[in-house]
């Protein structure tokens, strides 16, 4: 593995070439913070995916696409005479070393989560003005109210147990149902249904389960499986029965890696 020096180098090989980019190359010349926005995201999904393949060099490729972004939008800023890349590295420093007291202070904590409750206080202290206001705004639903609940969780707003969150869980359903069987407008359904989804966040959150992984890790599954429908079908789709394409999704699903 490569020394502190070496990986500081690295950093400073990366400056440099930034740098240069910025003042030779046409197309890094044109960008802004707004035109490099949608690539970070894109990069950022493509970080996500890699993670979720376990795929270790892809990992490291889309740190360096999303590292090299973050010099980007340091180099821009500098430009504009607001800041540089060193003043959101002491500042981001700053923050971990204010926020972590039970290891650059005396305080004591029992476990992590003592350390995020301290962790949402210490935000407060700051001038948060809510608890939730670290929570983007556009973040995926899904994400969202996980980390919401999360966060609320910190205060003590939060079921006892495992149970009472099944409970709310039977009781949204229940009210779904009855909205759908009564034919109610389609914006009272489309609550319930959103209560639904919001109460089944917080009981996989009570199980130790992260939805969203665990919905995309189904979609993948699906993914594959129709896939395979689609490779190995004798005639178009669309000629093709239920039944008959229910027979090759279950000889999917005895497949390895389908």
């Amino acid at each position: 593995m490569n020394t502190h020096q070496q990986k500081t180098e690295a950093f400073g090989r990366l400056l440099t070439i930034m740098d240069e980019l910025r003042e030779q190359c046409p197309w890094d010349r044109k960008q802004t913070h707004e035109t490099l926005r949608n690539l970070t995201i894109e990069e950022t999904y493509e970080l996500a995916d890699a993670i979720l393949s376990n795929d270790l060099n892809g990992v490291k490729e889309e740190i360096g696409d999303i590292m090299l972004h973050m010099v980007f939008y340091a180099r821009i800023a500098s430009e504009q005479g607001a800041w540089d890349v060193a003043d959101a590295l002491h500042a981001i420093c700053d923050k971990l070393i204010s926020r972590h007291p039970h290891i650059y202070g005396d305080v004591k904590v029992a476990d992590e989560a003592e350390v995020k409750r301290n962790w949402e206080q210490l935000k407060l202290k700051e001038g948060k003005k809510s608890l939730l206001a670290g929570v983007p705004a556009g973040l995926p639903a899904m994400v969202k109210a996980y980390r919401m609940q999360e966060k609320t969780k910190q205060v003590g707003f939060e079921w006892e147990n495992t149970e009472q969150v099944w409970a709310k869980v039977e009781e949204e359903l229940g009210e779904l149902q009855e909205n759908v069987r009564n034919n109610a407008p389609i914006a009272d359904i489309e609550e319930e249904f959103g209560d639904v989804l919001f109460s089944l966040v917080n009981y996989a959150r009570f199980i130790g389960v992260d939805p969203e992984t665990a919905l995309e890790r189904v979609n993948r599954k699906f993914k594959s499986r129709f896939e395979y429908i689609e490779q190995q079908a004798p005639k178009p789709l669309q000629d093709m029965t239920l039944a008959e394409m229910d027979a090759l999704w279950n000889e999917a699903k005895t497949r390895k890696g389908v």
